[in-house]
């Protein structure tokens, strides 16, 4: 998609001296039918679509080859050529060597609009078949340049997110068998687990001074209870893990736990790479743009690729590798069939990565709130003077300050009657106990099991009085609320556990293969001849006039919107054009000056 000038008039392109109009017409119609080698399908990668003219009648001159010829090519369009009668045979010329590296039409793939016009006619020399422009009406050239684009800039990141996002998921079978020690315990035959105040308490002796602030209690026979101390000088969602062997109250170990999932060390670094390449809230945007992205080149190559194989009839022709082929139509049938089985994942990916992403995540937000789509909370004050009096809750939010004051001290109900109350309000799949962290503040526990069937259900219950102040039933969230905690967890690999994390591990490496392939077409369409390092160029400029009347006004109108609403998605629009603008305004000099 570029802004561009207008196509150089078909009469600076005369036909070279010694070709006759028959051989001329033989060659732009064997340029144009069978041979042409368009766009990539399907996502997340760089692809080129340009003709390949490997197969042209060998009187064809490159360097003679029409704009419009070249365009109809690329698009894979058939191209009409009318016969011309000629006054005598004349021998077809010798076919010149390819442009040096670097010259416009140099590549295997004929020429551009970028490409300099051709010497003028001698006498004798018959003129040239006129071949008609390309049809109007078709988006498919402005959508292979953008998969094009997309694919040479946006892909390195898309890369760096796809292997740091398989090393998350396959983090979770890792974490487990790293500290085996302190998530596991023998189970002791004939034994019940001790009560949670005693467990608690045990961790508090092991860690004095911190402040004491949730308690992850054994979710499963086997499991150790978590008690999480919360220290400023760790930073943002991090906090230091005492785990506690529920049947003996002894200490298995302290880890430092990140987040909500309580990510252990190694987890925790890789999601910090993920995230933001252990660069802060800068390297954020690498991951925002790969979201931003992943849906426009994974759509776009969906459409090139329906566009392709719309001629091949039954499933196979979309979903397997076309077989018999080679070089880069292999390739390209290999990226497309794997493109399409990998869609909706990446689709589900680039959804669900913008809703926390910095900046399209607060308009994802903002989306929410205005469709009355958040996600509740359970109320969690209450009036410090209930109950027993002010005095006693103040002594205890007071206590969890310094870690030396456990639940249940200063007429405080105690852990082992909040989680009798709990359950009875059916609260007790998996829970996180969050104590008060204030005077007004209540016990909150909730259910915190993210596999299916999920359980997320909390209560709030005062701290003196034992009385429940609210309950909230996931049950009662909205829809969209659902959908979003749901989509969440699928995202980080908690949804389903472990078949979970295979998917995704999957996925991930379909995106990288999907990558490399993309590179290895746009190789694959280098030039042969004087160079050793070039590469293949993307549709010819001028695809958004090929496009159908009024299309352009509603693109333009919906990227403008595209771009408000995923900022990154548009400042790399604007890059994209920014950089086009500039390859042709160099592509005008070089032949203005030849």
């Amino acid at each position: 998609m570029s802004i561009d000038d207008p196509a150089k008039p078909d009469t600076d392109r005369p036909t070279p001296p010694g070709t006759a109009s028959g051989s001329g017409t033989t060659a732009v119609a064997s340029a144009s039918t069978g041979t042409a080698s368009t766009g990539t399908a399907s996502t997340g990668t760089a692809s080129t679509g340009t003709a390949s003219n490997d197969g042209a009648s060998p009187a064809a001159d490159p360097a003679t080859a029409d704009t419009a010829a070249a365009d109809q090519a690329a698009a894979g369009e058939a191209v009409t050529v009318s016969p011309v009668t000629t006054a005598k045979a004349v021998t077809p010329a010798p076919v010149p060597d390819p442009a040096p590296a670097g010259a416009p039409g140099g590549l295997r793939g004929g020429g551009t609009e970028d490409e300099p016009p051709a010497p003028a006619p001698q006498a004798g020399t018959a003129t040239p078949p006129r071949v008609p422009a390309p049809s109007k009406g078709s988006l498919r050239p402005l959508v292979l340049r953008m998969h094009f684009y997309a694919g040479i800039l946006v892909a390195p990141f898309l890369l760096i997110a796809a292997v740091t996002g398989m090393l998350y998921a396959a983090s979770y079978p890792l974490e487990k068998v790293i500290y085996a020690d302190e998530l596991t315990v023998p189970v002791p035959e004939g034994k019940a687990a001790l009560p949670l105040s005693q467990q608690v308490g045990a961790a508090v002796e092991a860690h004095p001074g911190g402040t004491l602030s949730k308690v992850w209690p054994s979710p499963e026979a086997g499991a150790t209870t978590r008690v999480l101390f919360e220290d400023p000088g760790l930073g943002e969602s991090k906090s230091t893990a005492v785990f506690v062997d529920p049947y003996t109250a002894e200490v298995r170990g302290e880890l430092l736990s990140y987040g909500s999932s309580g990510a252990l060390p190694v987890r925790a670094w890789i999601s910090e790479l993920h995230r933001h390449l252990h660069l802060g809230e800068p390297g954020r945007l690498y991951s925002e743009l790969a979201a931003s992205w992943l849906w426009v080149v994974a759509l776009g190559g969906l459409l090139l690729w329906l566009r392709r194989r719309r001629a091949t009839r039954g499933a196979r022709g979309l979903l397997l590798p076309e077989r018999g082929l080679t070089g880069r139509r292999r390739t390209m049938s290999r990226h497309g069939a794997i493109g399409v089985w990998s869609l909706l994942g990446l689709l589900f990916l680039s959804a669900t990565g913008l809703t926390w992403s910095t900046y399209a995540g607060e308009n994802v937000a903002l989306l929410r709130e205005q469709l009355r789509g958040t996600t509740p909370a359970v109320t969690a004050t209450v009036d410090p003077a209930a109950g027993t009096g002010a005095g006693g809750h103040e002594g205890h939010g007071s206590a969890h300050g310094d870690g030396g004051h456990q639940p249940g001290e200063g007429g405080d109900i105690g852990l082992d009657r909040l989680m009798d109350t709990a359950r009875e309000q059916g609260v007790s799949e998996s829970v996180v106990i969050t104590l008060p962290a204030g005077e007004k503040a209540a016990y909150v526990v909730a259910e915190n099991d993210k596999q299916w069937p999920v359980h997320f259900d909390s209560v709030s219950v005062h701290p003196m009085t034992g009385e429940v102040v609210d309950t909230l039933a996931f049950a009662d969230y909205p829809v969209l609320a659902q959908l979003t905690r749901v989509g969440i967890d699928a995202h980080m690999g908690l949804f389903l556990g472990l078949p979970n994390q295979l998917l995704l591990i999957a996925l991930m490496a379909g995106l990288i293969v999907l990558i490399v392939y993309g590179y290895r077409m746009w190789w694959q369409r280098r030039p042969t001849r004087g160079t050793r390092f070039g590469v293949g160029r993307p549709m010819p400029r001028g695809a958004w006039r090929k496009a159908p009347p009024g299309a352009p006004a509603g693109l333009l109108a919906a990227a403008v919107l595209l771009g408000w609403f995923v900022p990154l998605f548009g400042l790399g629009l604007v890059l994209f054009l920014t950089v086009d603008l500039l390859r042709g305004a160099v592509a005008r000099r070089r032949a203005d000056v030849s």
